[in-house]
C-alpha cells in the first residue's frame, strides 16, 4: 500500500463555523483553491488549481485507487470537499491523521496537536494561515477602492498568495509529521471503520422540518418581543436583559442575589411571593432560555435538500471515545413532557403564537420541547428510535463480577427496586407501588445513578437527591449501604488504581477484570502513554503520565489532556473512580459501536445517536422490535454481559 498525504485549500460563502463543512461544500460558490501533498517522505508538492493549474494525472488517478492510503488531517473534510469537486474518492480509503491523534488521547487541532505531541518549530503549522483564510477564503466586502469585487483572487495579491500556498505545503509537512508518531501508535480497523460509517452518516445527515423551524423561531420573536416590553414597564430599566440593570433592581425591590443564574433563579422562584419581583424573576427565566437558539443552529446548518448534515464528531471524547455533538449539539437537547405533540408542533408551525400561549403557557418552554420534533424522516420513511436501558450499570456489574446484579439484569431488570433491597434488606416484593416500602426505590434510584464511580454525598446532590426529597442528613447512609451492597464495584475502583499504579512505578503491566494496563512509549520521538486496553481490544490513552501528589496529599497518576474549562493542553490527575467512569463509559461505547455495524450490515441508515441511543431513517415496515433484538444480541468479546434496548417508531425525533 502506498499512502498520499494531502492538504486543500477552499473558498465558499457559506459561514462553515455557523453552518458546518457539508453545507460549506454544497454552495454553488464552493472551489477548491489549492491542493498539496506528499507521497511517503518525498517532496511536498501544489497545484494551484485557483491559477488554472490541473492537478497531475498521478495524483488524479490516486484518490479512486484503493492501493493508495489517503490521509489528512480531518480527513473527512479533505473527502467530501474533493468529490464535491468532481474528484472520486471513496472514503474506505482514507484515514484521519486527526481521530487518529484523538485516539492516542491527543487535542483536535493541527497546530495544538503539533504542539501537545512535540513537533520542532520548522515542522508545526504556521500561524500566517487566519488572516490568508479570511482574505481569499471568504467574500470581501465590494468597495469602489476594491473595484466591486466579492472575491480576492490570488493576482489581486500575489505576495498574500505565494504566502497561502507556503501555508497550505506547511499543513502537508505537519499531518505527515504528526503521522509518523501516530503509527508507532496504531488504531485498530475496527475504528478506522467506524470513522468511516461516522463520516457517511454525517454526509447523510438527517431530514429537518423547515416549517417548524422556521414557525418556531416567529414565535420566539414575537414572545421574546412581548416578554421584554412586560419587564420593562413593570422595572422601568432600560435592558431588563442585562443582568447588571437587573440585579440594582432587585435589590432596591429589597431581594439581593449573588448572581442571576438559571438555579440561582429557580431557587429565588420558590420562595419569592406574588408580584412585580416574582413576575420579573419569570420573566427573566424565561427571557434566559437558550435553548430555543438550537432553531437558529438548525436553520443556519440546514442544507438546500432539506437535510442538516455534520452533526457528530467521531471521537469527539477522546477520555472515552465517546461521540460529540456538533452544530446543534445533540447531546444535550431538552426533553419534551407535554402530551399532544403532535397538535403544539401544528400551533409552532403555524406561527401561532396566543395559540401555544393560550394551551400551554410558557411559550420559550414549550418550543424548547418541541426541538427534537424538528428532526423527521425521509419522504415515505418513518424514524426507529432505540437506546440501551441502564447500559453503564450493566456494563460496571459485568466488568466488576457484581453477580447479583448480574441476576437482576438477566430477569426482571428491576434495578432501582433491587438496589434498594439490598441496601435496606427488604424483600423486592414490597418495594412496590401502594407499599410504604416503596419510597425506598427512589434512594435505590438516586444510588445507582450516582455512586458507580466512587462518588459520595456530593456526587449524590449533583443527581438531585434533594430535589427527589431526600435529606441531605440521610445521604451518607445512603453511600455506605450501596457500597456495602456493591462490594466487586467497590473493589473494582480500587484494583484499577492500584494497577495503575503499579505499572507506572514498575514499567510492566497488569491485568484485571478483562483490563490491561501497560506503560506504553517509543523510542524515537520520546511519547509515553498509560494505555488501558479494553475488552473490544481498544486501548484508553492518557498522555505523558507521571506520578506526583494530588490536592489530597495522596499519590495519583497525572497526565495531559485538554482542560474542560480552559480548553488548553494542561495536567490533570486522575484517580480509580474516575478511570473505572472512563472504562465503563468506554466499554458502552464500544456496545454502541458494535451495533452501529450490525444496523450498517442490514442496510439500515442511522441519521444521527445521542449517547446510547441511535436513530435510523428507515422504511416504513422497520419495526423497533427489530432493531431492539439487533442491540441486544450477545457481543463476542463481551461474554455474559446481558444488554437489553426500548425503542419505539415515530414520525419525528421525541423522547418517548
Amino acid at each position: 500500500m502506498r499512502h498520499l498525504s494531502i492538504d486543500i485549500e477552499t473558498r465558499s460563502s457559506v459561514d462553515i463555523k455557523k453552518s458546518g463543512a457539508y453545507k460549506y461544500a454544497r454552495s454553488p460558490d464552493f472551489r477548491i483553491l489549492l491542493f498539496a501533498w506528499q507521497w511517503e517522505d518525498d517532496e511536498t508538492q501544489i497545484a494551484d488549481l485557483a491559477n488554472g493549474e490541473e492537478l497531475p494525472e498521478r495524483e488524479r488517478l490516486a484518490l479512486e485507487d484503493p492501493s493508495v492510503i489517503k490521509h489528512a488531517y480531518n480527513a473527512a473534510f479533505e473527502w467530501y470537499c474533493l468529490n464535491q469537486a468532481g474528484y472520486v474518492t471513496p472514503i474506505e480509503q482514507w484515514q484521519c491523521t486527526m481521530v487518529h491523534g484523538l485516539y492516542c488521547g491527543y487535542t483536535a487541532g493541527l497546530e495544538a496537536t503539533g504542539k501537545a505531541i512535540g513537533l520542532p518549530q520548522e515542522k508545526r503549522k504556521l500561524a500566517t494561515g487566519k488572516a490568508l483564510i479570511r482574505y481569499f477564503c471568504t467574500p470581501c466586502k465590494p468597495t469602489r477602492s476594491n473595484g466591486w469585487r466579492t472575491w480576492n483572487q490570488p493576482w489581486h495579491d500575489t505576495e498574500k498568495w505565494s504566502l497561502f500556498k507556503e501555508y497550505c505545503v506547511q499543513d502537508v509537512v505537519t499531518e505527515r509529521e504528526i503521522l509518523k508518531r501516530l503509527e508507532l501508535f496504531p488504531m485498530p480497523e475496527g475504528e478506522e471503520r467506524q470513522w468511516q460509517l461516522d463520516t457517511l452518516m454525517n454526509a447523510c445527515g438527517v431530514r429537518a422540518d423547515r416549517e417548524l423551524i422556521r414557525g418556531a423561531l416567529l414565535v420566539d420573536g414575537i414572545s421574546r418581543e412581548r416578554l421584554t416590553n412586560e419587564a420593562v414597564a413593570i422595572s422601568r430599566v432600560d435592558n431588563p436583559n442585562s443582568t447588571v440593570q437587573l440585579m440594582k433592581w432587585l435589590s432596591d425591590k429589597g431581594t439581593e442575589t449573588p448572581d442571576l443564574r438559571k438555579g440561582t433563579v429557580e431557587e429565588l422562584l420558590k420562595v419569592q411571593p406574588e408580584g412585580a419581583v416574582r413576575r420579573m424573576l419569570e420573566l427573566r427565566q424565561q427571557l434566559g432560555k437558550t435553548s430555543v437558539k438550537k432553531y437558529q443552529a438548525m436553520e443556519s446548518a440546514l442544507c438546500e435538500d432539506g437535510r442538516i448534515r455534520g452533526l457528530t464528531q467521531y471521537y469527539g471524547a477522546n477520555r472515552t471515545g465517546r461521540w460529540a455533538g456538533r452544530l446543534v449539539q445533540l447531546q444535550n437537547l431538552p426533553r419534551n413532557y407535554i402530551n399532544n405533540l403532535d397538535y403544539a408542533r401544528k400551533l409552532a408551525k403555524a406561527g401561532n403564537h396566543d395559540g401555544i400561549q393560550i394551551l400551554y403557557g410558557n411559550v420559550q418552554d414549550t418550543l424548547s420541547q418541541l426541538i427534537r420534533t424538528a428532526f423527521i424522516p425521509s419522504e415515505g420513511n418513518h424514524l426507529v428510535v432505540a437506546d440501551f436501558s441502564a447500559i453503564e450499570a450493566r456494563v460496571i456489574a459485568w466488568l466488576a463480577g457484581e453477580q447479583w446484579v448480574n441476576e437482576v439484569f438477566a430477569t426482571h431488570g428491576k434495578i432501582y427496586e433491587a438496589t434498594a433491597s439490598q441496601m435496606f434488606h427488604v424483600p423486592i416484593e414490597k418495594i412496590a407501588k401502594g407499599n410504604p416500602e416503596y419510597s425506598l426505590r427512589q434512594k435505590g434510584k438516586v444510588a445507582t445513578l450516582a455512586l458507580g464511580y466512587q462518588g459520595g454525598t456530593s456526587a449524590l446532590i449533583a443527581m438531585g437527591a434533594i430535589q427527589m426529597g431526600l435529606s441531605e442528613e440521610e445521604l451518607p447512609d445512603i453511600v455506605v449501604r450501596w457500597r456495602k451492597a456493591n462490594p466487586r464495584i467497590r473493589d473494582l475502583w480500587y484494583a484499577v488504581e492500584q494497577a495503575a499504579l503499579s505499572v507506572m512505578e514498575n514499567a510492566g503491566s497488569q491485568a484485571i477484570n478483562g483490563l490491561i494496563f501497560r506503560l506504553e512509549g517509543d523510542l524515537v520521538y520520546g511519547q509515553t502513554f498509560l494505555t488501558v486496553q479494553l475488552p473490544s481490544g481498544r486501548k484508553l490513552f492518557y498522555p505523558k503520565p507521571f506520578l506526583s501528589e494530588n490536592q489530597f496529599g495522596k499519590m495519583a497518576v497525572h497526565y495531559y489532556t485538554v482542560g474542560q474549562q480552559t480548553r488548553k493542553w494542561e495536567v490533570a490527575s486522575t484517580y480509580g473512580g474516575k478511570m473505572t467512569e472512563n472504562i465503563v463509559q468506554a466499554v458502552a461505547r464500544d456496545c454502541l459501536a458494535v451495533t452501529l455495524e450490525r444496523i450498517a450490515a442490514r442496510g439500515f441508515q442511522v441519521v444521527f445517536h445521542v449517547h446510547d441511543e441511535v436513530i435510523i431513517d428507515a422504511p416504513a415496515e422497520t419495526t423497533a422490535e427489530e432493531i431492539c433484538n439487533l442491540m441486544a444480541e450477545p457481543i463476542s468479546w463481551a461474554p455474559g454481559l446481558i444488554l437489553k434496548s426500548a425503542g419505539f417508531e415515530s414520525d419525528y425525533y421525541k423522547k418517548d
